[in-house]
């Protein structure tokens, strides 16, 4: 019990609340302790009985049953895994960033979702991570599972794929795709390949609560620091080398 202590505790902090947050609520459900209806995002129950703590539930809640434990046992996974990487890689000692990456991905998310009707936003919000991580990395090679190898930015795709094979649908994974995607061209793309102004930037507030571990500011359309050199040392070619990658799987 010592050493799972020891690997929570070594889990970076906002991806440590995420994952217990995670495993917590299910398991509310699971156990009956609080009945799964009072946990999904349904918009009547938000906007005319004013339930609202839908939105945050619907976030951690997951149906975990013999249908449906691989599947989210996979995306727990990726949660753990690229949310670590990307709060120690591009977002190192800038928490606040960080949090306000979330933050702008859950948002989106909730108006989707409320629009959509999707009952469920675990495996968007968490695609939407992975989606920004692999944009970060994409010309590093990854592999997968059998072997496979291909580049990160890539990766999104076929986790989309693969989670239509074991789950049967690709809204989920297809949103979180596209807000990962709006998120990153909101951030990198559009202000420091295409010369656009900045849109958004991490509130202050959220810097008094997450200081900095290290000297410097850094927000939206500012690229984090362990990011910075690559792209000065580039500037004039067109296009970034966005960060470092991983191997799919690496600890």
């Amino acid at each position: 019990m010592s050493d799972l202590g020891e690997w929570f505790r070594s889990i970076p902090l906002i991806t440590r609340y995420w994952f217990a947050g995670s495993i917590a609520v299910p398991l509310i459900g699971k156990l009956g302790l609080v009945s799964p209806v009072y946990l999904f995002l349904w918009p009547d129950a938000l906007i005319n009985r004013f339930q609202i703590w839908r939105p945050l539930t619907a976030t951690f809640y997951f149906p975990v049953g013999p249908g449906t434990g691989f599947l989210y046992l996979v995306n727990l996974y990726f949660l753990y895994q690229y949310s670590s990487r990307l709060e120690t890689g591009a977002f190192d000692g800038r928490p606040a960033d960080y949090m306000f990456m979330l933050l702008f991905n859950w948002i989106c998310i909730v108006i989707t979702g409320l629009a959509m009707n999707m009952q469920l936003l675990m495996i968007p919000l968490i695609m939407s991570v992975l989606y920004v991580w692999a944009q970060l990395n994409r010309d590093m090679m990854v592999s997968f599972w059998f072997g496979t190898q291909f580049k990160a930015c890539y990766l999104p795709w076929v986790i989309l794929g693969f989670n239509y094979i074991i789950g049967g649908s690709i809204i989920n994974e297809l949103v979180g795709n596209l807000v990962g995607h709006l998120y990153f061209f909101l951030m990198f793309k559009y202000p420091m390949d295409l010369g656009g102004r900045n849109f958004l930037s991490t509130p202050q507030f959220l810097y008094h609560w997450l200081p900095n571990r290290r000297g410097g500011v850094s927000g939206f359309g500012v690229p984090p620091a362990s990011m910075r050199r690559p792209a000065d040392n580039r500037q004039g070619e067109g296009r970034h080398n966005w960060g470092q990658g991983f191997r799919l799987g690496d600890q």
